[in-house]
């Protein structure tokens, strides 16, 4: 059983969790993500797809080619709990990574090199 957050805890996570806003009328917060391409996207839904599993937690969200929107809500408990801020904190450490990588040039193009015509990039 989640307790949902109380208005004050609600009205901190812009502290707590910058870029995250809350949504649903305070019953949830979401974030967009960008990301360089649609590989470096679909790498961090990958990465955040295996922290939502082993939590038991997933977000509701989706994927336009380089962005991706993560909304979080307890819907058992009707609204906003701490799993959903220990999720959110979770995905904003893969989204860390991905800039990490991004800066050491791990992150490759996502033209394909069997169809040269791919404008993917």
């Amino acid at each position: 059983m989640f307790l949902l957050l109380t208005e004050a805890e609600r009205n901190a996570l812009g502290s707590t969790l910058p870029g995250w806003a809350l949504a649903k009328g305070g019953k949830a917060i979401g974030r967009t993500f960008h990301f360089k391409d649609f590989n470096e996207a679909w790498g961090f839904m990958k990465r955040v797809a295996l922290l939502a599993e082993g939590m038991g937690h997933h977000p509701d969200w989706s994927n336009v080619w380089n962005t991706v929107r993560i909304e979080l809500s307890t819907h058992d408990a009707g609204g906003l709990t701490d799993l959903d801020v220990k999720l959110a904190t979770a995905i904003d450490q893969a989204n860390r990574l991905n800039v990490r990588r991004r800066a050491a040039g791990r992150f490759r193009g996502s033209r394909h090199p069997s169809r040269p015509s791919c404008a993917c990039s």
